[in-house]
């Protein structure tokens, strides 16, 4: 793993409130890593999902789906603006991927991101500047 920043998208996260198993702790530890080490980035986006996602799908108590709210908005955040909007529209239209996607690697790539880690991309592709790793997969590039 390079000295560079990491991006996580939302669904790895949502594996630590949200599965059992390998899942959850290997998305656990792979965060907590990132959180120790200060190389972690999120976006308003990522934050924004997770909260949403989370209080409709996990049976967590309101306190600590609020806790875990909270403490990510402590992580390096890249805070959505129009010129992540435009960049994504640019991203999704030649990657043909969504927008969604799209916005999450825009933010990436401005909060200068080298790693965004998500199961939503192809794993090992460059975009940009900013490589798709997937951590659930046997060979995870780290």
């Amino acid at each position: 793993m390079s000295a560079g920043k990491v991006f996580f998208d939302t669904n790895i996260l949502l594996y630590i409130y949200g599965a059992a198993g390998e899942k959850q702790l290997l998305a656990a530890n792979l965060f907590h890593r990132h959180n120790v080490a200060q190389d972690l980035m999120l976006s308003t986006q990522v934050v924004q999902e997770f909260y949403a996602v989370a209080s409709r799908k996990f049976s967590i108590s309101r306190e600590k789906l609020l806790d875990a709210t909270l403490a990510l908005l402590d992580a390096q955040l890249v805070v959505i603006g129009p010129a992540h909007i435009r960049s994504a529209i640019d991203i999704e239209q030649r990657y043909q991927i969504s927008f969604w996607d799209a916005l999450i690697l825009a933010a990436a790539e401005a909060g200068g991101a080298e790693v965004l880690y998500t199961e939503d991309l192809n794993h090992g592709q460059q975009y940009g500047a900013v490589t798709v790793r997937n951590p659930f997969r046997p060979d995870p590039l780290s």
